[in-house]
């Protein structure tokens, strides 16, 4: 996966493929498809026979001009054809990588009607294209998953880096939202049983290959109203452009003077004047946003997709593994009176020393950066902690001299301490009631069967995230917090993450009503997510990014899936999304305004010598009519090919409002599309002329 995706832009695997597509391209039932080029591989046509003609001395223009006109415009459609062709060739390159991915693989089909554990049931060998919706599958240690399916039974890590790219392996186990397995992946400890969760052809490995697919894109709502807008602009003027022979006509024959214009000359003026850079450009950008978003390890089910994520202005997003790290933390100890805070520390790390979850090694951690004493002493046993206890800890010593150190919830403490004789002080229930009240959670540390105080966990809100979302605030996007956390709770932690709003205590009901509260205002709402619960949610929201560790019945629900499950990826998406449409805007811009320069260089080219007034416009001081009309077609076709990085990796994202953002593309693109076509054209003309073309 990451190797395909890190292909340069001009690899040369890319490059040849792409070369080949551009002249295959060259048929009206794929040009029709682009109505700008279209008129461009039409003008083509025509001027090829108007030079058939002058090779039989009847042309209506020097034959060496209409046949340098002929081979530019021949020129730029092969140069649009290149362009989306080396765009559609990143994602058949994705798309071949995730082919090779697809082994024939002989699974463990469990016979049906097996009674007793699934691990000792009787099994039949069974090729993995032949597993159906329903079968059951024994994945063993170094066993390839056939094909995707929910963990039933059996707790494994599996590799899925042929999948994600990245190396570290991940625990999938039945129930929970961690128990989807996807084929193609690699069980490389314990054992699974999975039950399969799709028919022949209907993989996500199937699918993500028909996602990247980039021949089969559907244009957007977006680009379809561009597209509509750059055919009306290329038929006004076209309707321009065959006025101007009669009126040439008549002016000749007013004026006594001067020549006709040709049609050689009229369809050079045509195919300048059209919006020919995004007209070529229009189709690449599309395709090159869905790979941008593979680049990313995120497949799109659509252009779609891509796009509404650029006009998202809502973005619902659980707390944890989001705004915050997946697990609460040891953040502060707070002692009982009396009681020292190295001795809570080193009560707390003792009794934390056999507790293997995030929040007890956040413990130990904590007390250890105070240096206190981390010697268990004599016969340490570890109490490991249970649902029914509440409590984990450790006992010290021998028979008869043994010292108990417990840590767990305040009230299991309370109930612990009171059955050995003792009690919690009133000062260390106002510090937990005072914890609870920040949004975090107390746990009481007992020696004996005195209180020692209180370990404060709190959610640890991820670095950088506030300023990420005063990025979005800047560019007009409402962030909601999601949390089935109380509201106290919720309220703190949006406080410090520097959300705009939250919803606490969110039921799957309460996440779709809002999403639907959003859309009824008129807002586009993405959301991410990887459960059950929340596919609901995820099927409502404009743009749904389920985590690939998720469940099957999230995927399903979503239009992107995110092969790192990273829950903050939703911030990349929506960055990407935005970067695909200033691409598309900026060439817009920059191609409208190129049409000021051509004006300049054709117009007095075609009428100088019928009013030769019109000489003073000519401010480039072109050495000829002849160089001025070919010079603007190979400024036209050249452009093409240097705006091809551009629209490939795209306009670079700025978080920046809608105001500044249309500000810097009319200065950038709408000055430098005025600009940089009156020095080509001229650099050209003054090439023509050292080469005496015209």
């Amino acid at each position: 996966m990451k190797t395909q995706t890190s292909l340069t832009l001009f690899d040369p695997v890319l490059l040849r493929p792409a070369i080949i597509a551009s002249v295959t391209k060259l048929t009206p039932r794929v040009q029709w498809r682009n109505p700008v080029m279209f008129v461009v591989y039409i003008g083509s046509i025509l001027t090829t026979l108007l030079w058939l003609q002058a090779l039989q001395g009847k042309g209506e223009a020097p034959t060496g001009f209409i046949l340098s006109v002929a081979v530019w415009l021949w020129f730029t459609v092969l140069f649009a054809n290149f362009a989306e062709a080396l765009a559609e060739g990143r994602s058949k390159a994705q798309a071949a990588s995730l082919r090779g991915l697809k082994k024939s693989t002989v699974a463990r089909k469990y016979r049906t009607g097996g009674t007793g554990a699934w691990h000792g049931r009787s099994w039949l060998p069974e090729q993995a294209e032949n597993l159906r919706k329903g079968d059951m599958v024994l994945v063993e240690a170094g066993d390839m998953v056939p094909v995707d399916g929910e963990v039933v039974e059996g707790v494994a890590s599996v590799d899925e880096s042929a999948i994600t790219g990245e190396s570290a392996p991940v625990v999938r186990e039945s129930g929970g939202d961690f128990s989807a397995v996807t084929g193609g992946t690699r069980v490389l400890s314990d054992w699974l049983v999975v039950r399969i969760s799709v028919n022949p052809g209907e993989s996500f490995l199937d699918r993500m290959i028909s996602m990247v697919e980039g021949a089969t894109r559907q244009k957007t709502p977006n680009e379809t109203a561009l597209t509509i807008l750059l055919v009306a602009l290329t038929i006004v003027f076209l309707v321009v452009t065959v006025t101007l022979l009669p009126y040439s006509i008549f002016s000749v024959e007013a004026a006594k003077a001067g020549t006709a214009v040709s049609i050689t000359a009229l369809i050079a003026l045509l195919v300048c004047l059209i919006p020919t850079t995004i007209g070529g450009l229009l189709s690449a950008v599309g395709v090159a946003g869905m790979s941008r978003m593979m680049q990313a390890n995120v497949i799109a089910t659509s252009g779609r997709a891509v796009e509404a994520a650029g006009d998202v202005d809502v973005l619902l997003m659980d707390k944890t593994g989001t705004i915050t790290h997946g697990n609460r933390q040891a953040s502060l100890f707070i002692p009982a009176p009396g009681v020292t805070g190295s001795r809570l520390a080193r009560a707390a790390l003792l009794a934390s020393q056999a507790d293997e979850t995030p929040e007890g090694r956040s413990i130990v951690e904590l007390a250890r950066g105070m240096k206190v004493d981390d010697r268990a002493g004599e016969h340490p046993r570890p109490v490991p902690f249970t649902a029914q206890t509440r409590m984990s800890g450790v006992d010290i010593g021998r028979p008869g001299a043994i010292v108990s150190l417990r840590k767990g919830a305040v009230d299991a403490i309370r109930v612990y301490a009171l059955a050995l004789g003792g009690n919690v002080p009133p000062e260390v229930t106002r510090a937990a009631d005072d914890v609870a009240r920040r949004g975090s959670t107390p746990l009481a540390v007992i020696e004996g069967n005195t209180v020692l105080g209180i370990v404060e966990l709190k959610d640890i809100v991820k670095a950088g995230i506030k300023e990420r979302f005063g990025e979005l605030r800047r560019m007009g996007i409402k962030t909601v917090m999601i949390t089935g956390d109380n509201k106290l709770t919720a309220a703190a932690i949006a406080a410090e993450a520097g959300v705009d709003d939250f919803l606490a205590e969110a039921t799957p009901q309460d996440k779709l009503t809002l999403i639907r509260q959003y859309q009824a205002e008129g807002r586009l709402v993405a959301m991410t997510g990887d459960g059950t619960n929340d596919a609901p949610a995820l099927a409502q929201a404009d743009v749904a990014v389920a985590m690939n560790s998720g469940t099957q019945a999230a995927k399903e629900a979503c239009n992107m899936v995110d092969l790192d499950s990273n829950p903050t990826k939703l911030l990349e998406v929506v960055e990407t999304g935005k970067a695909l449409l200033m691409t598309r805007g900026s060439l817009t811009t920059f191609s409208i305004a190129n049409d000021v320069a051509k004006y300049f260089a054709i117009i007095p080219a075609m009428f100088v010598t019928t009013y030769p007034q019109l000489a003073a416009l000519n401010v480039m001081r072109l050495a000829s009519p002849q160089s001025a009309i070919l010079s603007a077609v190979i400024f036209n076709a050249l452009i093409i090919i240097f705006l091809i990085p551009l629209a490939l990796k795209g306009v670079k994202y700025r978080a920046v409002g809608a105001a500044a953002l249309l500000r810097r593309n009319l200065l950038i693109y709408g000055v430098g599309g005025l600009i940089v076509p009156f020095i080509g054209i001229k650099a050209i003309d003054l090439v023509l002329s050292a080469l005496r073309m015209v």
